[in-house]
């Protein structure tokens, strides 16, 4: 039987601030060679953009995409697909499921279609036939006659499919931009340009990019014309597969939000208006909220191949129509995704051998595979440390990890491969494959792979320091000019440090949060989204560091600087020590051995224990986290951990109890021998040498 099956919250966990270094004498330089802005200079030194070539690179209007035919195979590729084109033979587009690859499909068959050809395509189930080519699919494209098949996305792992096709008179090439493995398919053309006979300076497109350079090599080299016509849906799925933009990318991204912005297809057009842009400007970030997510939930809910239609469709009022479904299940992958989370994290608070464990490794049954992956990425923020989010059907699980920076959620899946019926993935995201039977041991398994390394920390980077005396419009117009902003090229967080909170006013029906800062005599206005007043743990007074993005607000023609909070903690708080107290409760709290040492400073004195006791008893209802009410005691943060087996003892006496992440005093009336805590009991005995 499986311990880990499950029979919403929004609290992320603390994250340890670094702030990049910045050689500002080199910054300057870089200011002066290309008469730039002072910030967007640091900004760009800040991020390792120092050369003169990469800064001109960076800020070239005028693009020079590289020759499509550098790539391996591909001139074997132009050539089959023209004669398929030519001899009018049955074309097939094989795609995938995401925003990535139904975007390259709907390329791909567009400018085919353009061309006259016989085209048609197919994206598979995500449940009933999962990622990539399989014969059952190819079956049924033999059985409506096709020749050729040109796969997107997807097809560079497709080794016995594309053998088997080929048996039945079928044809293939590869378009993929995944990781080549030791053979390649038997196809016409292989077209990836991570074969190891690709020598490219750039080749980390996404699939759609890849699909893009083919379509360029069928006109020839010509760019302009293919970027006219397809650049929206190019960049929507290069922004959604979270490639870095740089190089090719960053300029793809460019004329796609151009095109987005001014002249969009039906499609592209009609996904704006569900989502509720409208006429305002979309910029990279926009689309990665508003727009791919969308065609991504329709893969994952219903059918990827409406979002493909709603891609192609010629028509702006049948594409509303579909956009209207589209945005549907954008709309259920939010609950089902918010009923997994609200499952998910029930169950952990309840099991401490999960909850203290470095990995996380929650399950249950008919779970959506559709919504397993965000949930997991949800489940590191809240947590700060590695999920895997496991959904099965019957005895066969499928799983999606997520990780923190520092930590190889691959290599801890591989660690335990012998367990699993497949996986892949990278550093920071995988999947996998478990039959039930095994979940046991590979929990146990994935965990002692993490504790045979060093311990890691969750990190929030930030740019660079920021003097509130210095937010206005030019600091608007100096980042405008880092756009577009996405992987590789985050939006900049900067920190303000050592202000005081003047003012909070709630807005928005209370949703929000319109909170007023002061420095010196320097005063600004700050939006924290998505916090009410009740779950706000900072009051007037408080002096505070910050984490911000700096937006451009524009509002009848005046363009303004609108702050956005993306973290908060008091200021002149030991992070190290934070982190070290944090890591030894969980230490404990997993069973582990503590040395007599680390058992002592855990353990509260009685004084320290009627401390807590008064603190919870004058609130009635503690809200927060545990570190706030730490900092309110005036307790040195080094003793949090102190503080969480305090208010685990008061637990176990019956003075406190604990709901989700709220302490409530229930103490009143009743009388605690400390004699009888367990808990005190178990750390003295260690102490005295006891284990």
């Amino acid at each position: 039987m499986c311990n880990f099956l499950v029979k919403g919250e929004k609290i992320m966990s603390r994250k340890k601030w670094l702030t990049a270094h910045i050689d500002k004498e080199l910054a300057a330089q870089v200011a002066e060679n290309h008469s730039l802005d002072p910030f967007t200079a640091l900004i760009l030194v800040s991020r390792g953009i120092t050369e003169y070539e990469d800064v001109e690179e960076f800020f070239d209007s005028d693009f020079s995409f590289c020759d499509p035919y550098l790539i391996a195979d591909m001139d074997k590729a132009v050539e089959r697909i023209e004669k398929a084109i030519d001899d009018f033979q049955k074309i097939c587009v094989f795609g995938d499921y995401d925003a990535d690859g139904v975007t390259a499909t709907a390329l791909m068959y567009s400018y085919l279609s353009s061309r006259g050809a016989d085209v048609m395509y197919y994206i598979p189930d995500r449940v009933s036939e999962g990622y990539g080519m399989n014969c059952g699919a190819i079956d049924k494209l033999n059985e409506q006659g096709v020749k050729l098949i040109i796969t997107v996305d997807n097809g560079i792992s497709a080794i016995e499919e594309i053998a088997y096709a080929k048996t039945l008179g079928i044809e293939t090439v590869v378009t993929d931009h995944h990781q080549v493995g030791d053979v390649l398919p038997d196809a016409v053309a292989v077209v990836d340009p991570h074969r190891p006979d690709c020598n490219l300076n750039f080749k980390d497109w996404a699939g759609v990019g890849v699909a893009f350079k083919v379509v360029c090599g069928l006109e020839k080299g010509d760019y302009s014309e293919i970027l006219n016509n397809y650049a929206d849906i190019i960049a929507v799925g290069t922004v959604a597969d979270v490639v870095d933009l740089r190089d090719e990318n960053r300029a793809i991204v460019k004329y796609g939000i151009a095109k987005i912005n001014s002249c969009p297809c039906n499609g592209i057009n009609a996904l704006r208006q569900v989502a509720g842009v409208g006429e305002r400007p979309l910029n990279a970030v926009g689309v990665t909220y508003s727009l791919a997510p969308r065609i991504n939930a329709a893969g994952r809910i219903e059918s990827a191949e409406t979002a493909l239609k709603l891609l192609i469709c010629d028509n702006l009022a049948t594409a509303l129509d579909i956009a209207d479904k589209v945005d549907g299940c954008n709309r259920q992958r939010h609950e089902l995704e918010n009923e997994i989370m609200k499952a998910a994290v029930a169950h952990i608070e309840s099991n401490k051998q999960i909850k203290y464990s470095k990995v996380i490794v929650v399950c249950g049954e008919k779970w959506h595979h559709g919504v397993v992956g965000i949930v997991a990425a949800k489940l590191v923020e809240k947590y700060g440390k590695p999920a895997i989010v496991i959904a099965f059907d019957g005895d066969d699980g499928t799983g999606s990890a997520r990780s923190v920076d520092g930590f190889s959620v691959y290599d801890a899946i591989k660690s335990c491969e012998d367990l699993l019926t497949h996986f892949g993935g990278h550093t920071m995201a995988a999947g996998l494959g478990i039959k039930k039977e095994k979940i046991n041991e590979f929990f146990i398994r994935i965990n002692e792979y993490a504790n045979s390394i060093p311990d890691v920390a969750p990190t929030l980077m930030l740019d660079c320091k920021l003097n509130p005396a210095y937010i206005d419009s030019s600091l608007v117009e100096s980042l405008e000019m880092l756009e577009p902003f996405g992987a590789g090229n985050a939006q900049p967080l900067f920190g303000i440090f050592g202000v005081t909170i003047e003012n909070i006013k709630a807005v928005g029906e209370g949703k929000h949060l319109r909170i007023t800062f002061s420095k010196g005599n320097t005063q600004f206005v700050a939006m924290k989204f998505s916090t009410t007043l009740n779950e706000f743990p900072f009051v007037g007074r408080d002096v505070v560091d910050l984490a911000v993005r700096i937006d451009k607000n524009e509002f009848r023609g005046e363009v303004k600087a609108s702050v956005q909070i993306r973290d908060m903690r008091f200021s002149g708080i030991d992070e190290d020590n934070l982190f070290k107290s944090q890591t030894l409760y969980e230490k404990y709290r997993r069973g582990e051995k503590l040395t007599t040492h680390e058992a002592r400073f855990l353990t509260p004195t009685r004084d320290f224990l009627l401390g807590v006791y008064g603190l919870l008893k004058q609130s009635k209802l503690w809200q927060f986290d545990v570190e706030t009410l730490t900092y309110r005691a005036k307790c040195p943060i080094e003793r949090y951990c102190t503080m969480l087996v305090s208010i685990d003892v008061l637990c176990e006496l019956g003075l406190v109890e604990k709901e989700s992440d709220k302490i409530i005093f229930v103490g009143d009336g009743k009388k605690a021998d400390l004699s009888q805590s367990e808990i005190l009991n178990n750390l003295n005995r260690i102490q005295g040498g006891e284990q």
